[in-house]
């Protein structure tokens, strides 16, 4: 689930135009009986996808029923990416102090809408990638542990003030949810995620959007 926005809405991102809903607290059940779910389309770096879980969770406290997330990344800074990968901070994307202005206000806003203490409003020095390389690998590998790791990587950020984009924290993070350990963090590179998307079928992966043609030899090995 995504939010379209207006110049004056609330869920405006502050280092781009998209922005996604983020789920429910750790503490809530791991929704794995659900015969519903809602899609997801999330980048951890963004303040918004961390407070629009929170807008998830009282929705979800309504149901009868449990709601599964299908969780896709979303790489916010593909426009400003190096062919290497990192982020190239010097490219003009039009965002200038007023827009930060604005973006850290909503972000106020809807701490105090939700009740949510953050460590920071904003976290534009912080590449999210990492992160979601390797929660794409736990969801694939782990499913049933990613849930917790979703959660950690959230609250690393935007609770503690860590930096996601640092191996040794993810490795950290990993550590302490169960069913995770340390090794999935350089599992997920060692597989051939370097980046999303990325296409993963029987030991092979091909990354990025791939015409159909590469996916079919992929798959069926034409």
């Amino acid at each position: 689930m995504t939010n379209a926005h207006s110049d004056d809405a609330v869920d405006r991102d502050p280092d781009d135009d998209a922005t996604g809903v983020g789920r429910n607290d750790a503490t809530a059940a791991d929704p794995g009986d659900a015969t519903e779910s809602i899609t997801v389309y999330s980048d951890y770096v963004c303040p918004f996808c961390y407070l629009g879980r929170q807008s998830l969770a009282e929705y979800q406290e309504t149901r009868e029923e449990p709601l599964a997330v299908d969780w896709h990344p979303f790489d916010l800074r593909a426009g400003k990416r190096k062919p290497d990968g990192s982020i190239d901070h010097e490219v003009d994307d039009g965002k200038g102090d007023e827009y930060y202005a604005q973006a850290r206000e909503n972000v106020r806003r809807l701490q105090e809408r939700y009740g949510v203490d953050m460590a920071q409003e904003i976290a534009t020095d912080v590449d999210s990638l990492p992160a979601q390389i390797v929660s794409v690998h736990v969801r694939e590998t782990v499913p049933e542990a990613w849930y917790a790791f979703d959660d950690a990587v959230f609250a690393a950020l935007w609770q503690d003030g860590r930096d996601i984009g640092d191996r040794d924290v993810l490795v950290d993070l990993a550590s302490n949810v169960e069913g995770l350990d340390a090794d999935v963090v350089d599992a997920a590179r060692q597989r051939g995620v370097t980046g999303v998307p990325t296409f993963a079928f029987d030991g092979h992966a091909a990354r990025g959007a791939v015409p159909p043609e590469q996916l079919e030899r992929l798959v069926d090995g034409a």
